[in-house]
């Protein structure tokens, strides 16, 4: 007995057969596989696989490349023909076509214009079979013209009064991006108030003060080209003027009033559109954008509604603060009139817009390629839609069907070719045009004539091991013409297969929904067609499931105490499985107390730590299982406790009520073992799909005992019952009956779904598997769908088996692709997926970054500017651009350390960057390289540049030696960072009194080789102080500050100071200051005691009517604040501290603050970017300023040690 499976297809009446290649489990109605080991003495007709899009907008830099791709067998041949005649690229020295392909690259860079090759092109490929043809691929290079010169005069007007700022970009191919920004390269805010409309008009629906300002500027930016336009600014005056002065706001003469309308409330108008109603067309697939901006005071709200019926819930969106309606993917139902309302607190408008939808042709069904066997019947058909109808012409190897040679096989009805009786000269590519004024569609589609045997592709005596009630999937691909019928039997007495038991799939493979032992055997897969039969043998092994017999029970378990935890595992005889114990699903602790002994895990000495979640996880090749128990460890008990427990499991489990995706579960429950039990936990195991594996169902309360449990299809269900109360959960019941639901079609798909490239010129797309529980019926599959997004190539698709992975070879490096995974069963398709974008792999860049150069901003900066590369050539996501650079080891110190080259990154497509924190007086050399996701493009030429001299640091230390009666000597080490030729140095000095008052200021310069000075004819036992800093031909470095004394003449002072106080020489340090002195404290405070007895013997004075001259007093010793300071003789107010900066007692005088600085250099790259790879904002352009700081001057005001200025770093946008 033979069990005899044709395909699920139905057959065409009167014998005309589409016949149906299957490869690799995959069903091709469409294509012959050319498979070069397998089908090499098929032949094929050309197939267009890529070409360029219908209006291809090319850019004019670079060289035009137009895309032709074919496959078939044998390779065809290609030809072009431009503008309607045949364009012979032999005599154009420009144009060159790709080997083994018909890709035309026309090389404009090295000469010739892209406007001369400006056309229609189309694409012919040839072989014996017949001639398929592209698309009109019309060639336009890209446009972005200048702005037209005009003179913008100023515009005033009153708050209030409405106001539109026209912006009227150039025309450009395509057309601009249209947005307004000021001067400083920052978007004008927009809100309910102030809006751009879609024509690029900045709308004001009344003005305020607040929008005064000259620089109202339109920019258009060309994607195309990178390239962004400017408009000339637009100046805005509001000035506010009451009813009292409208005659003199009248007569403003300077600019030009703006309007005539009151800035008092009034009710809305519409600014755009004009009128009560207007009328709007649009494309079927398109955007529709309806747009209605209105003036008034206050300002107006806009609403939209649809008057005869309502709006798209999930393809509306209101843009715009409301004042654009978009409805996505418009179809002809959207048609209609659409009303927007425009309503303030003095009134309400409406406009009415009309909308009609039409449609450029769309396919209903595109014609597809057919494959016959000689004699056989067939049919081409072409269907399309659109508004108006389209009409339906046929070509014949890319010639009218009208002027074709003559097939009498063939016969033209309507939308249809039908084929009668065909022979091998039958075959030939048929294209299907279908055109309205709105555009056209052209499907190719070939007639293939084969005559071939059977093939059977599966290897030969495959071992197929399968778990016991689990599916079993026997594979049998094959190939032949006519369409082999596929039979199987099995056993070598060919056992008869019942149809009931066994499912054939299209594919051929044979399924076993639930196989048990008995289906242990050879099976025999045969295909026959009127050519010859084929016939392949399969070996099936059903194997028993791995249980756990035995599994770990729940323990509560003293502190210190051992336990024990048991897990048997049976299993087939032929597998080996392998035992793991895992703790809270981790490994166990390495810890000596844990020990696993065959079936047992002991832990010993149990601490807190040890309680968990222990896991017996039992592995084989086909299959695992596991089973848990919790460890809870508690203290020891001192004393006998009444006896409590878990409750015991409940009994007696049965099914009643058993419907498709419902049943009823009841039980008896065990002893509570006094605790009242709280709950029921339900579980089930799937047998079918996770043997084993117990999974929860959900919980009733403990006085329940029956529960209404919900079923998916396609599950072979089993139940068990525990109980819960206060100490815990009781052991499992035994489990329930099986009860198997009725298959049905998977109710979601795949979830996860990615398409990455892994390679240049593949697309891996990937995706989370359902699991058997999910899949709701057998033959669980997946139909995996692609097509590029940018091209008008059909999705094209393949169905797999239970796998998360395709791969789609021979793809263009980096094209963006639309990509959707539907799941599938015998029963029927899931959910329409949803479709989710991808990319094909990226590749390295090709090209360098053109025309570098550099330009030095100042000793520590330079700006670097540079060429982008050609989108095309960076073959990923442009991540940036990098910057390598380094200075020349021409210098000892250099030399004895090697070269850090310093990176900084631009994100996107900057242009153009700042590299700060330079070494001034040094030589640089840089290199820029493009990247993307896959990593870093060639490196350009280096560029070697030079930054100048800069102003020094401040000498690296000053100290005074050898002090005399009249003489200090200065010695000092060179600035640690001289930042170019030193050419001399600066002292200058001033002596300090007892007062701490500073006296004149004394200036010296002394030669760059010099590290010594020594000053002469000074004052004895005086302080000084000194400044000193190092110049170069930039200017004057930082400063250092020292102060030291003068020793003190010992003839002079002896007769003054005390016995004890000896003649010895004073130190240079405040230590030896008079004023710590003893006897020099004892002087002030006698001095102090008469100046207060003075001031007593004044006070009673006064009061007794007399006099004193206070105004002389104050005259003769005027504020030294408001005395103007004397250029010539240098003098400084108070004198204070370097190292601590407090204020002295009299506010007369302003202390010095030439005090010694670290000098670090003001450009950073913490300013720039973030540590050596710097970041920058989001649009990869500085902000703010970029300036180095200055210190304050000597009391004298000599020239600024920093030389700096400030550098503006302007936004770019990209």
């Amino acid at each position: 007995m033979q069990l005899k499976i044709m395909p699920k297809k139905k057959r065409l009446s009167a014998g005309r057969v589409p016949l149906i290649l299957f490869l690799c489990q995959m069903i091709s109605a469409l294509d012959v596989p050319l498979d070069s080991k397998l089908l090499e003495d098929l032949v094929q007709p050309p197939t267009i696989i890529q070409q360029s899009p219908k209006d291809y907008i090319i850019d004019p830099r670079e060289n035009i490349v137009i895309q032709c791709e074919a496959k078939g067998k044998p390779p065809p041949s290609f030809s072009w023909t431009r503008n309607g005649t045949h364009f012979d690229i032999d005599k154009d020295p420009l144009v060159t076509m790709k080997t083994g392909s018909g890709t035309l690259v026309i090389n404009i860079m090295s000469e010739g214009k892209a406007e001369t090759y400006e056309g229609v092109y189309q694409c012919t490929a040839r072989n014996e079979r017949g001639a398929a043809i592209s698309n009109n691929i019309v060639v336009r290079p890209s446009r972005s013209p200048l702005w037209t010169k005009e003179k913008l005069e100023p515009i005033t007007l009153r708050s209030g009064q409405s106001l539109v700022l026209p912006c009227r970009p150039p025309i450009g191919l395509p057309p601009a991006i249209i947005f307004w920004m000021d001067n400083s390269f920052q978007r004008l805010p927009q809100s309910e108030r102030v809006s751009q409309g879609l024509n690029g008009d900045l709308y004001f629906s009344n003005v305020l003060p607040e929008d005064s300002r000259e620089d109202y500027i339109c920019y258009a930016r060309f994607n195309h080209t990178q390239t962004i336009q400017q408009k000339q600014p637009i100046s805005v005056k509001v000035i506010l003027v009451d009813e009292l002065n409208d005659t003199i706001a009248a007569n403003l003469s300077d600019t030009e009033v703006y309007g005539a309308k009151s800035n008092r409330e009034r009710p809305p108008t519409f600014l755009t559109p004009e009128g009560n109603a207007s009328n709007k067309e649009e494309l079927r697939g398109n955007v529709l954008s309806l747009e209605c901006i209105a003036e008034g005071l206050p300002t107006p709200i806009i609403y939209w509604i649809k008057e005869d019926g309502t709006l798209p819930i999930n393809r509306t969106f209101y843009r715009n603060f409301q004042k654009t309606l978009q409805i996505i993917q418009v179809s002809e139902a959207d048609s209609g009139k659409y009303q927007c309302i425009a309503k303030n607190a003095l009134g309400v408008i409406h406009h009415t817009i009309s909308v009609t939808v039409k449609a450029a042709p769309y396919w209903i069904m595109a014609p597809q390629n057919l494959v016959l066997s000689p004699g056989e019947d067939g049919a081409l058909i072409c269907r399309a839609n659109g508004n108006p109808k389209p009409r339906i012409s046929w070509l014949s190897n890319g010639v009218p069907i009208e002027i074709a040679p003559d097939d009498p096989s063939r016969k033209i009805s309507g939308d249809t070719i039908i084929f009668s009786s065909v022979q091998e000269r039958s075959s030939a590519v048929y294209q299907c045009n279908a055109s309205n004024e709105y555009g056209y569609l052209l499907g190719n589609a070939f007639v293939n004539v084969l005559a071939e045997p059977p093939r059977i592709l599966t290897s030969a005596n495959t071992l197929y091991q399968v778990i016991a009630n689990r599916p079993a999937l026997l594979d049998c691909a094959f190939f032949g013409s006519p369409l082999p019928t596929i039979e199987w039997f099995k056993g070598t007495k060919g056992s008869a297969l019942r149809e009931d038991t066994y499912v054939l799939h299209e594919n051929g493979t044979l399924e076993i929904p639930v196989a048990q032992k008995d289906s242990t055997g050879t099976y025999t897969c045969v295909a026959r067609n009127k050519l010859g039969m084929a016939k392949n043998e399969v070996h099936l092994e059903i194997k028993d499931p791995t249980r756990i017999i035995k599994q770990p029970e729940y323990a509560v378990v003293q502190r210190g105490s051992t336990v024990s935890f048991e897990c048997k595992v049976k299993h087939d005889h032929t597998l080996i499985p392998t035992v793991i114990w895992l703790k809270d699903n981790g490994e166990l602790p390495s810890d000596g107390r844990f020990t696993i002994d065959k079936d047992h895990l002991v832990v010993a000495d149990v601490s807190d730590n040890d309680g968990g979640t222990y896991t017996c996880v039992a592995n084989t090749t086909l299959d695992n299982v596991s089973a848990s128990a919790v460890l809870s460890v508690v203290a020891p008990t001192p004393t006998p406790a009444p006896i409590y427990d878990v409750p015991n499991p409940p009994f007696d489990l049965e099914l009643t009520d058993q419907l498709d995706k419902s049943v009823q579960l009841s039980w008896t429950p065990g002893d509570d073992n006094n605790s009242p039990i709280t709950k029921f936990i339900i579980e089930y195991e799937d047998a079918m799909h996770e043997a084993g594996l117990w999974r929860h169902q959900t919980e009733v309360p403990g006085t329940q005992t029956t529960a209404q449990l919900k079923l998916s299809p396609y599950v072979n269900y089993s139940f068990r019952v525990m109980a819960e109360n206060s100490l815990g959960r009781s052991l499992p019941s035994e489990a329930s009956e099986q009860y198997l639901t009725k298959a049905a079609e998977p109710d979601k798909n795949p979830m996860t779904v990615e398409g990455l490239g892994s390679e240049p010129d593949n697309l891996v797309i990937t995706w989370q598997p359902l699991n058997g529980f999910e899949s709701n019926g057998p033959g669980l599959q997946y139909k995996v769908s692609w097509r590029q997004k940018d091209g008008d190539d059909e999705w094209t698709s393949v169905v797999v088996a239970n796998v998360s992975k395709y791969i789609v070879s021979g793809t263009p490096t980096f094209v963006p692709y639309l990509i959707k995974v539907q799941a599938l069963n015998d029963v029927g398709f899931a959910p329409e997926p949803a479709v989710v974008m991808g990319h094909s792999g990226e590749d390295l860049p090709m090209v360098a970054p053109g025309n570098v150069h550099v330009t030095v901003v100042n000793s520590t900066l330079a700006e670097v500017h540079w060429d982008p590369v050609p989108l095309k050539s960076v073959r990923g996501h442009l991540q940036g651009y990098r910057i390598y650079y380094w200075t020349d080891q021409n210098s000892s110190k250099r030399n004895r350390r090697h070269i850090e080259k310093k990176i900084l990154t631009f994100q996107g497509s900057k242009t153009h960057g700042m590299l700060p924190g330079l070494e001034p007086f040094s030589h640089y050399t840089l290199n820029i390289r493009v990247i993307n996701g896959k990593g870093e493009g060639p490196a350009s030429p280096d560029r070697v540049f030079h930054t100048p001299e800069g102003v020094p640091s401040a000498p690296s230390s000053l100290k005074i030696v050898n002090p005399t009666l009249d003489s200090l000597t200065l010695e000092w080490d060179p600035p640690s960072h001289p930042n170019g030729i030193l050419t001399e140095y600066t002292l200058k000095y001033q002596p300090i009194n007892s007062t701490h008052e500073l006296g004149p200021l004394v200036d010296l310069k002394i030669p760059a080789n010099k590290t010594r000075w020594t000053l002469k004819n000074l004052n004895f036992s005086t302080r000084y102080k000194f400044y000193f800093y190092a110049q170069t031909s930039a200017g004057s470095g930082s400063q250092i500050t020292e102060e030291a004394v003068t020793t003190v003449d010992e003839g002079k002072m002896a007769g003054y100071l005390p016995p004890d106080v000896g003649a010895g020489k004073a130190m240079a340090s405040r230590q030896v200051d008079i004023a710590t002195q003893g006897w020099f404290i004892g002087l002030m405070c006698a001095v102090a005691l008469l100046i207060l007895i003075l001031l007593i013997v004044c006070f009673i004075r006064r009061n007794k009517g007399g006099k004193y001259p206070v105004k002389e007093k104050e005259d003769a010793h005027a504020d030294p604040e408001i005395q103007p300071m004397k250029e010539d003789d240098g003098t400084f107010g108070e004198y204070s501290d370097a190292e601590d900066h407090k204020p002295l007692k009299k506010g007369s005088r302003t202390p010095s603050d030439r005090t010694v600085k670290k000098e670090d250099s003001d450009d950073s790259l913490v300013d720039y970017g973030e540590g050596v790879n710097g970041q920058f904002n989001e649009d990869g352009s500085f902000i703010g300023q970029y300036s180095g700081k200055k210190e304050k001057e000597p009391a004298e005001g000599n020239e600024s040690s920093e030389a700096p200025s400030p550098v503006n770093a302007m936004n770019s946008f990209v």
